[in-house]
């Protein structure tokens, strides 16, 4: 039975990446906000967002950080980050840079977004584990995901109960 589980990444570079992610029938998940509707969350302010993220977490047992190039530090991302894990949920991050987009680019690897986070001393990016795909070709990034991405949410749960 597919988990539950609250995909964050960075929309605009990435949205395309993650929905290859998501569609692989793997996990169960909130759905994508469309650019109007995120547009339309965002004219709402900080608060819209929160309440946003906050009620598309309810209920998931796993929150994944699809990380591009371009997600460690974004705001919203964080916010995500610290939310899942001050409610208890497990947490992991898979890259996706090796992923192609709508227009068949990879793009540059980026910085784990765990990193700017510490628990009890400790950086969370030494807890939370963030898998990176040992290939190169799209296609092999994408069965190595697909083939790995439910044992590693069990294990993030696992993790999690251990703090």
């Amino acid at each position: 039975m597919a988990r539950k589980v609250f995909t964050s990444f960075h929309y605009a570079p990435d949205n395309w990446r993650a929905s290859q992610v998501r569609n692989m029938g793997q996990i169960e998940g909130n759905p994508i906000a469309t650019t109007n509707n995120w547009e339309e969350v965002t004219r709402g302010g900080n608060k819209a967002i929160e309440t946003w993220i906050d009620n598309n977490m309810y209920g998931k047992s796993c929150v994944i950080v699809l990380v591009g190039s371009e997600t460690a530090g974004r705001k919203w991302i964080d916010y995500e980050i610290k939310k899942a894990w001050n409610d208890g949920r497990a947490l992991l991050g898979i890259y996706i840079h090796k992923l192609k987009d709508i227009n068949g680019y990879q793009s540059s690897k980026g910085s784990n977004p765990f990193s700017g986070f510490n628990v009890d001393g400790k950086s969370l990016s030494n807890i939370v584990k963030c898998y990176d795909s040992p290939y190169y070709d799209s296609k092999d990034t994408y069965n190595y995901i697909w083939n790995n991405i439910e044992n590693w949410i069990e294990e993030a749960i696992k993790i999690r109960s251990n703090y």
